[in-house]
């Protein structure tokens, strides 16, 4: 029962899925962390594999970058694959002067300046949050690693260069912690099917102090985000 996004049949994928946006980043998890490895899906290269990690069935997939793109893949394996529950790993660009690079943002609630839950038709604007228990695992893994770490808001946001530069100011005196392009809609749809959502972030780039991370280790030295992400699938 393949998608148009996506190859896999019915089975082939756990009921936790790790999506990180970029599909090399999946690819390099999978290779680094699983065993058993098996590719179920490159429709697009967005690429997806399940294995077993300490003996637990995992999958990990791409999302893409956006709402619109994690907005599909996270339906599809919600509603067509009857995954319980999505933990998205990514990156961010931090609000903070205290949220520096490479601490992790447990993300509790989405703010955003989409118009992505205007779909649901409802009198008034939805507050996208994550599923507690998640988030609870994840900062008792946290603590247990003794790992730098922030719980909060963060806005998810459609545009990547924006015209408007005060922008950051704003959604950061509302005490947002960081900014990323994906969290809201995955919650959003998580909360329309009853399903599971968390957002783990590493800050790749600082918008308060222009330090950033390169590409390449935004795709392979994150590793502690992904490891509490495994920890709790």
């Amino acid at each position: 029962m393949s998608t148009p996004h996506n190859q896999a049949e019915f089975g082939e994928i756990a009921k936790t899925v790790l999506m990180p946006g970029d599909p090399l980043r999946a690819k390099f998890l999978a290779e680094t962390y699983l065993e058993d490895v098996k590719q179920f899906n490159a429709v697009r290269n967005m690429l997806g594999y399940t294995g077993t990690y300490h003996g637990k069935k995992v999958s990990i997939m791409g999302s893409g970058m956006g709402q619109p793109s994690i907005g599909i893949y996270s339906y599809e394996l919600f509603k067509q694959y009857g995954v319980e529950a999505i933990i998205r790993i990514g990156s961010c660009g931090s609000f903070q002067k205290d949220v520096h690079l490479r601490d992790i943002i447990i993300v509790q609630g989405a703010c955003t300046d989409s118009r992505f839950a205007h779909q649901y038709e409802l009198p008034g604007t939805y507050s996208a949050i994550s599923s507690y228990d998640l988030l609870e695992n994840a900062v008792m893994k946290s603590k247990e690693k003794e790992l730098t770490y922030h719980v909060g808001n963060i806005l998810s946001s459609d545009i990547f260069y924006h015209a408007d530069q005060g922008t950051t100011e704003k959604w950061a005196s509302m005490g947002c912690l960081g900014v990323e392009m994906e969290s809201y809609a995955l919650f959003a749809t998580a909360a329309h099917l009853n399903k599971k959502a968390l957002t783990l972030l590493t800050v790749s780039d600082s918008l308060v102090t222009s330090e950033e991370t390169t590409a390449q280790e935004r795709e392979k030295t994150f590793t502690a985000m992904m490891e509490v992400a495994l920890e709790i699938a």
